[in-house]
């Protein structure tokens, strides 16, 4: 009797632990459906950069990745399906890797495109060098949007370019840095904590893309260390806030970049080695070159009569500037929808957001669901499956579906992404694949 009841305590704790575990999995596991669900039925399966791969096959169900995935508090990316990982909210999928690394199988890969949806990537190797001996690229430009990941990639890429510095050279310079965002600035940290002679050259402002993004929008980042300075501690931070550290830095090392000055050509040396590279300002001989540019390249135009027009622009600076006007915003990715909303709040607009599919599969869940708010308040009208056929003076014309009409406009806004500068680096000699939901 004493034997059973000291048995009876002894598995009791047992039994507790396993109930719970057991009742939690089975809330993972509903939790992980309905996401899948509703991304399913919104059309949300495309990732929008790179994304995790899972191989059931080999997946052991430890949800090590899950518990990983820097984004899962904010909504479900990966979830547990049948005792297996899944991506339950590849829209929302930005990229981390950090599930990558938590697997213990080596049963996840991380890939750029679907099968359905290419993305084009240079070719790049793992030290960061193209197939064109001498010339590196980091950050967005190789897919690599996070701004965590571009900083990382350009504090990589310099350590590689400063082991093939050290063979020597006769060039004036020994690297020439071309982007001043979070890859080009990080390695432009790394060039002077290696006492490189080196030149970075910037067409418009510090912070390249970011620069680029709305007042006050909220830059989503994770811990990454700078060169020279440390770890960036910032986990959400706004635009302003963020540009203003790096411009801090910037004084406080002294590093010089040189903005307002564009790059027409990059030509291989006379010398043998190195690279020619000339700009709007200056030529420059050097060893080596980091492309650091960004995917944007140039803004990707409608193609419709009218878009010459001085009230079109292709990304937004200031919401106020559009107080109490008639507005179309034209895409249906982050940046579009982020203008949208951010214009919405401003007194007396009248905002339309175009876009040519029928759900926003490239945005992340924070900026559909400030989309739904202001649509349901009444401060924005939303056309899924419209596009513009002309844009006149006052009004806009635009087809949803097989309707045809035309809205009062005062500006439009076109953030409909940006092309790839293919036709810059194929002059140079890199090559470009697309990627369909390859390494």
């Amino acid at each position: 009797m004493q034997g059973n009841l000291l048995a009876y305590l002894y598995l009791l704790p047992i039994l507790v632990i396993v109930n719970w575990y057991w009742r939690r999995h089975g809330r993972l596991e509903r939790a992980s459906h309905a996401a899948l669900k509703a991304a399913t039925e919104a059309g949300m399966l495309e990732p929008p950069t790179l994304h995790p791969e899972i191989d059931h096959r080999i997946c052991i169900g430890c949800k090590s990745c899950v518990v990983a995935c820097p984004e899962q508090d904010a909504h479900a990316v990966l979830g547990m399906i049948g005792k297996k990982a899944w991506l339950v909210g590849p829209s929302d999928c930005i990229g981390h890797g950090a599930c990558k690394t938590a697997c213990p199988v080596g049963a996840i890969t991380l890939v750029f495109g679907t099968a359905t949806r290419g993305i084009d990537i240079p070719v790049v190797k793992p030290n960061f060098e193209t197939d064109v001996p001498g010339v590196f690229i980091a950050g967005e430009l190789g897919g690599m949007g996070l701004i965590r990941n571009a900083v990382e990639q350009g504090r990589q890429a310099m350590q590689s370019i400063v082991k093939l510095l050290k063979a020597g050279h006769s060039n004036q310079h020994d690297l020439v840095i071309i982007g001043a965002g979070p890859a080009g600035f990080a390695s432009t940290l790394a060039a002077k904590e290696a006492s490189l002679k080196s030149v970075t050259i910037e067409q418009e402002e510090l912070g390249g893309t970011v620069a680029h993004f709305p007042r006050r929008k909220l830059v989503m980042t994770q811990p990454a260390i700078l060169p020279i300075v440390g770890k960036m501690k910032f986990k959400e931070v706004q635009k302003e806030d963020l540009i203003d550290y790096w411009r801090d830095i910037e004084k406080q090392t002294q590093i010089s970049v040189n903005y307002d000055e564009r790059v027409d050509s990059i030509e291989p040396s006379p010398k043998g080695s190195g690279y020619t590279v000339t700009t709007n300002r200056a030529v420059y001989d050097a060893r080596t070159v980091l492309l650091a540019i960004g995917r944007r390249g140039s803004p990707r135009q409608l193609g419709v009569p009218g878009e010459e027009l001085a009230k079109v622009a292709y990304r937004l600076i200031d919401p106020e500037q559009y107080r109490n006007l008639h507005v179309l915003v034209v895409g249906g990715g982050d940046s579009a929808l982020e203008a949208a909303t951010s214009i919405a709040e401003e007194p007396g607009t009248d905002v339309t957001l175009s876009y040519r599919s029928g759900a926003f599969s490239r945005a992340k869940q924070k900026n559909r669901d400030k989309v739904e708010t202001a649509a349901a308040a009444g401060r924005l009208r939303v056309l899924f499956n419209s596009n513009v056929k002309e844009i006149l003076g006052d009004t806009v014309t635009i087809a949803v579906g097989e309707k045809v009409g035309k809205l009062k406009n005062d500006a439009v806004i076109v953030s409909a992404g940006g092309i790839l500068p293919t036709a810059f680096l194929k002059k140079i000699g890199i090559n470009v694949e697309t990627k369909w939901g390859t390494e």
